[in-house]
């Protein structure tokens, strides 16, 4: 078990809570999320690995693909006009 920076006294355990946060206007409950308890003083610490993906799910860009402008460059000695196709 860890001590707690907060009190200095209590010990910090691991145990499973309802994480709540604020995500534009909406308030976000997610039960059952990772933190470290202190016994004494109830000082939360959120386990970090927890936190990196639940913030990756709350990401408005999560899931979009990364648009990049596109590059054609030119190889040397190609020709750089299209063949023509007829029907």
């Amino acid at each position: 078990m860890l001590g707690c920076n907060e009190c200095q006294v209590g010990k910090m355990s691991l145990s499973y809570i309802t994480y709540m946060t604020w995500l534009g206007e909406e308030m976000v409950m997610v039960p059952d999320f990772p933190a470290w308890v202190c016994d004494v003083c109830g000082r939360r610490e959120y386990d970090q690995l927890a936190m990196a993906r639940l913030s990756m799910l709350l990401n408005s860009e999560a899931g979009k693909p990364v648009s990049r402008p596109r590059t054609i460059h030119p190889v040397k000695g190609h020709k750089s006009a299209r063949p023509n196709v007829s029907d």
